[in-house]
């Protein structure tokens, strides 16, 4: 990777795009490479000149203000963070095209790349990209899990929130490196995963893109850029993930998932148990009955997945088991808080889209209040809405712009026996939850929307929930 480094930008002139966790990961690695060239930092935020991490380099330029995209022009580098929207700005590029292919003013002989393009350059062959728009974390950290389980040298990166640069310094030729990627981190890359996952695409991130379409085809680059001597993973259920990867089919060694068909090549359920086929060959390798910390269709199209994945690195059977039996989950996904005052509260902040509040639903029996709501990003709520109307819960507490939103649509549909609560503040949810709720049912929070309005992150957000929870006892 230094090596890399050094022989694509020792002559170029390199700006980092954005000073969060993985902008400073990547500064940091830059600065071994190169000790006394002249970078420069462009990020919105005044304080980033206030950073500790760069207090004593000097030889440092910083863009920051409201305009600070616009002055980036004359660099022949930019070393984008995820995150960072470029579709209406002059830097902007289609997702569709090839990747020295831009829009805008900027000149094509200059370059728009990112740590994950960098990472994947250098370790493409290693890497089991994973992407969706739900499930991602769940599904890298199910798979990372397998592979420990079964003795593997293997790292957890990327949008989990380790930035892939951490680790250079641990990664050896037989480390299987599991990378979950966002649409962001996949927007400027020219390098694929060997394996890489496509598990689901609904509406999300709307404010970063010129419209759904580009969001699709931002997350379709995890395999548009893979060769044929790559591995493709899909969610065949899912109509806009077949469509994305149609073009790609032929030309990969693909392994489609499937809760509704079989699929050989590829992993499916007959008869209550969870089957992987390679050809004619059937393996099978989970049986639904058994005790699984993951509830949820959702849930079981994740270990599909991630089957898939273990059987194409040929683990055995029994060490995939004993991977999926033994994995935990992740906080803030379901997450069962506990029992107060004879009910049962989970946590799922992490839902912010409408089907992953409805898969919550199904998931968790006798729900009987559920918290929703928060920064509304223009997303479509009617479905949920009618989805609520038709379910057994009783009591709604929406917050923020998306819950004013989500209950205006249930209030035009049959809502009887329903209550309906509008708070101010999320931490207004507390008394009303304790009041409403049946003894031996279920509060569950689960916003189908971002946590932006109150809170910096969804685990923020559901940290915030635990607290008041335990502080009512």
């Amino acid at each position: 990777m230094l090596d890399l480094i050094r022989n694509r930008f020792e002559n170029k002139s390199v700006a980092f795009l954005g000073f969060g966790r993985e902008g400073q990961s990547s500064y940091v690695v830059f600065r071994k490479v190169f000790p006394e060239k002249r970078f420069a930092i462009a990020d919105q935020n005044e304080e980033v000149r206030r950073n500790p991490l760069v207090a004593e380099d000097r030889n440092l330029d910083f863009i920051t203000g409201n305009d600070y995209l616009e002055r980036l022009i004359s660099y022949d580098v930019i070393l984008r963070s995820p995150g960072i929207p470029l579709w209406n700005s002059s830097l902007s590029r289609r997702h569709a095209t090839a990747s020295t292919t831009y829009t805008g003013t900027l000149s094509p002989s200059r370059l728009i790349s990112s740590q994950t393009d960098l990472f994947l350059q250098a370790y493409s062959h290693q890497v089991i990209g994973v992407t969706g728009t739900k499930g991602k974390s769940t599904t890298s950290s199910l798979i990372h899990h397998i592979l420990k389980t079964a003795g593997k040298d293997t790292l957890l990166v990327g949008n989990i929130g380790n930035p892939a640069f951490h680790f250079i310094d641990q990664i050896k030729p037989e480390t299987k490196i599991v990378f979950e990627l966002s649409s962001h981190q996949l927007e400027y890359i020219s390098n694929a995963p060997h394996i890489s996952v496509l598990l689901n695409l609904f509406q999300e991130h709307l404010d970063a893109y010129a419209g759904f379409e580009d969001y699709q085809l931002a997350k379709a680059n995890i395999t548009r850029y893979q060769n044929n001597q790559d591995i493709l993973i899909f969610n065949n259920d899912d109509p806009l993930v077949v469509k994305q990867v149609a073009p790609y089919q032929k030309e990969r060694h693909c392994y489609p998932f499937s809760v509704e068909k079989e699929y050989r090549p590829g992993g499916f359920i007959r008869d209550g148990m969870l089957f992987f086929a390679s050809g004619k060959i059937e393996v099978p390798v989970w049986k639904l009955h058994q005790e699984r910390y993951l509830r949820g269709v959702h849930n079981l199209k994740n270990i599909l997945a991630a089957v898939n994945v273990a059987m194409t690195l040929a683990i055995s059977a029994e060490e995939t088991e004993d991977g999926i039996a033994t994995f935990k989950g992740l906080g803030h996904r379901l997450e069962y808080v506990g029992e107060y005052g004879g009910i049962h509260f989970y946590n799922d902040s992490i839902a912010t889209i409408p089907e992953a509040c409805m898969e919550a639903i199904r998931a968790v029996p006798r729900v009987d209040t559920l918290i929703a709501g928060g920064f509304d990003r223009g997303i479509d709520y009617t479905g949920l809405a009618g989805f609520l109307s038709r379910s057994a819960i009783r009591n709604f507490i929406f917050t923020g712009a998306a819950g004013k939103r989500i209950g205006e649509y249930l209030e035009m549909l049959d809502h009887s026996g329903k209550k309906i609560f509008y708070i101010h503040r999320f931490d207004d949810f507390n008394e009303i939850a304790f009041r409403e709720t049946l003894p031996g049912y279920v509060c569950l929070l689960s916003p189908a929307a971002a946590s932006y309005d109150e809170f910096s992150n969804f685990e923020e957000r559901g940290n915030r929930f635990k607290e008041l929870i335990n502080k009512e006892l």
